[in-house]
């Protein structure tokens, strides 16, 4: 289990799995765990992290970073307390997370377990 407030996964969305898998392999030797057509996990990249397939260009402007929160309502707070504005909440199998966007424009996004 990551530490508190740790950077835990990444993410970076893909129009083009097969292209995005090959790419991601010849650059960085990385492989990958498929889970269905729309996501691949990533392996051998020092931090777990996921190709994710999307029907167009993100508009956030890149990977989206998932920090890990022992207290999410506590990360929340202080989240919005330095400044950032929270786009969303939401549930999944095994835990909650909320997306933010910081004061530049980045959206990021915390998570707890369930």
């Amino acid at each position: 289990m990551p530490g508190h407030h740790a950077v835990d996964f990444f993410e970076i969305p893909v129009l083009d799995m097969a292209g995005a898998k090959a790419f991601y392999s010849a650059a960085f030797g990385w492989t990958f765990k498929d889970w269905g057509v729309e996501y691949a996990d990533i392996q051998g990249a020092g931090l777990t992290g996921g190709l994710r397939l999307v029907q167009a260009p993100p508009t956030t402007g890149g990977p989206l970073v998932i920090i890990y929160s022992d207290d999410l309502g506590a990360s929340e707070r202080a989240v919005t307390a330095a400044g950032a504005t929270i786009v969303s909440r939401h549930e999944f199998p095994g835990g909650r997370r909320f997306h933010f966007v910081d004061p530049s424009g980045c959206e990021l996004a915390v998570w707890t377990k369930a």
